[in-house]
């Protein structure tokens, strides 16, 4: 390791290794090519990052180090974490990034970083220009691989490696397992190695997976009520972007300001501002799609609420992993009526036990607390010895009590003559006539 980095560990606060860092450091370090498959939230951006760069320490300014991730977001985040190590040994990166202005882009690639973070669309548009270039470079990261390696860039993230020397380190990371993972070398002329760590990684806290019992039309009140715990953030997700606008929309109305959103449909600035505001707590519920809230980080997020529930186990475990990160406790909490729970714990591996959770005052529990003693009044049902309910007025006679005579007694009323009603027909004339 080298002493710059160990000084910058130092000021971090990094302690210790987790089990991912530990396992790929120095394969990569030696220049093989390998799959990290390690719990979301175990420290992968690390795992690659320090033995690559350590690699390309004397780079002489042609692009030498690749990062691909999944989403803007994604990427600036690393982008700012690959910056800050590579500025400790004189090196230089950029964000290459779909939304951002490619001119400015263009030009920093002038000014030749060793170290481009980006997505997947922009950099081949970069590369199509003829702007970038990989004809040196060293090592080429694929984060969220699960992901990225999908019909849609799959082909693109293959033809970067074979633009790439022979000899070049690929890195692809992931939290899940995917066919494509599974016959890595089918895919890329590399020999890959695969690396699960997923069984020994001891970096997540204590993980507690909840659900609450709500039907959809009180599900946007649920989390108005969330908010009244003290202290709870959560990311909120959604399947559907039409149904978190509605949502957001619900509790904005109602004057509830400490929720925001993270969307694709936003501009870059607003998915920004809502990560910013939500990191520094003036935002306590991020609602997010999948794809939006891909790999981020926000350090000891105490929850994760499943609005919508996920179909598939692969993406709960994504959803699942931004809590209880780095020996942090954490709560993913589901919400569905009971048909929708028995069906989600079909869903679920058995390694995960799925507890109702209830609301008490201000607090969830595991025990549903008991109902609130009510005044008996008039209209209200009361138990029998017969075990029937009745009213409360009736309950201690099942015979109807007679009125007296004088009150039950009403004078008749005169009926008053209908002046439209006439005796007609001819049973009523004979009548007449006799």
């Amino acid at each position: 390791m080298l002493v710059e980095f160990e000084k910058l560990k130092e000021r971090l606060g990094f302690t210790q290794t987790t089990a991912i860092q530990r396992a790929v450091a120095e394969p990569l370090r030696a220049g093989r090519s390998v799959v990290g498959i390690s719990p979301t939230g175990s420290g992968k951006t690390v795992a690659f990052m320090e033995p690559l760069l350590e690699r390309i320490e004397g780079a002489d300014g042609e692009v030498s180090m690749l990062v691909l991730e999944p989403s803007a977001e994604l990427a600036m985040q690393v982008f700012r974490e690959v910056s800050k190590w590579a500025d400790e040994i004189g090196l230089s990166a950029m964000s290459a990034i779909g939304g951002a202005n490619i001119s400015r882009q263009i030009d920093k690639l002038k000014e030749h970083p060793e170290i481009v973070v980006g997505t997947v669309g922009r950099v081949s548009e970069l590369i199509d220009k003829g702007k970038l270039t990989l004809h040196e470079l060293d090592s080429m990261v694929i984060d969220e691989a699960d992901n990225l390696l999908s019909e849609e860039t799959l082909d693109p993230i293959r033809d970067m490696a074979d633009m790439a020397p022979d000899d070049v380190t690929l890195g692809l990371f992931s939290a899940t397992r995917n066919d494509v993972l599974d016959h890595i070398n089918r895919w890329f002329t590399q020999d890959i190695e695969m690396i699960d760590v997923t069984d020994i990684d001891d970096s997540m806290g204590k993980m507690t997976h909840g659900f609450l019992t709500v039907s959809n039309m009180k599900k946007p009140l649920m989390l108005a009520r969330l908010l009244a715990i003290p202290n709870f953030k959560a990311l909120v997700f959604f399947d559907k972007v039409t149904t978190l606008q509605k949502t957001y929309s619900n509790l904005t109305h109602r004057n509830i300001r400490e929720v925001g959103r993270l969307t694709s449909e936003q501009t870059k600035l607003a998915r920004k501002n809502a990560l910013r505001d939500f990191r520094k707590g003036k935002i306590r519920l991020l609602m997010v799609t999948d794809v939006a809230a891909r790999g981020i980080d926000v350090p000891e997020l105490p929850a994760v609420i499943n609005y919508e529930l996920p179909r598939t186990d692969k993406t709960y475990t994504h959803r699942s992993g931004r809590t209880a990160r780095m020996h942090h406790d954490g709560l993913v909490l589901s919400m569905g009526d009971d048909h929708d729970f028995r069906d989600f714990k079909k869903l679920l591996s058995d390694d995960i036990s799925l507890t109702k959770l209830y609301f008490d005052e201000n607090k969830l529990v595991t025990k549903r607390p008991a109902d609130k003693p009510k005044s008996v009044g008039d209209n209200q049902t009361v138990e029998t010895k017969d075990k029937k309910s009745v009213g409360t007025k009736m309950a201690t006679s099942t015979r109807e009590t007679k009125m007296p005579r004088e009150v039950a007694a009403q004078p008749s009323q005169k009926r008053k003559k209908n002046k439209h009603s006439k005796r007609k027909g001819m049973r009523h004339r004979r009548q007449d006539n006799n």
